[in-house]
């Protein structure tokens, strides 16, 4: 029963992480693209804000959740479990690493005006994003497996 319990909360996680990470680069990132620059830029400062709690908390569950699953439960499912809290944990690092660094400059440049280099910079910002969104598909597409593979009975 716990580990079905532990799977089920790792699979909602998961699932909401690459969801939210999946809309992003579907729907967020290119209106940000079509968008005058000065727009987007007050947008994401503000998305930001937000994002900053939700999405750290979903991959924070996420990534002990699928780790803790990994702990107690045994072969294929144990291997799945701790490769999906790695994708997770990956998602984590890529977003702290890559995106926040870019996230502080992009607030600096809302409230003055962006540098020359911007669009590469912002192009960084998306290949970030891109990683991390892979990361938590992959995550979840593993949970998926091992909740198939996992008998009613666990």
């Amino acid at each position: 029963m716990r580990t079905r319990l532990l799977l089920g909360l790792a699979l909602l996680s998961t699932g909401l992480l690459a969801g939210a990470f999946g809309y992003g680069a579907a729907n967020l990132v290119p209106t940000f693209n079509a968008v005058p620059l000065d727009i987007r830029l007050s947008f994401h400062t503000e998305l930001m804000k937000m994002n900053g709690i939700t999405m750290q908390a979903a991959m924070g569950v996420s990534i002990v959740s699928s780790l803790t699953l990994a702990a107690v439960a045994h072969g294929r499912t144990r291997l799945l479990a701790g490769g999906a809290g790695l994708l997770a944990l990956t998602s984590l690092l890529v977003t702290r690493f890559g995106n926040v660094p870019i996230n502080s400059r992009i607030k600096e440049w809302a409230h003055g005006s962006a540098p020359a280099d911007h669009t590469e910079v912002l192009r960084h910002w998306e290949t970030f994003n891109d990683i991390r969104t892979a990361t938590a598909v992959a995550a979840f597409a593993l949970l998926v497996f091992a909740s198939l593979r996992t008998p009613a009975r666990a």
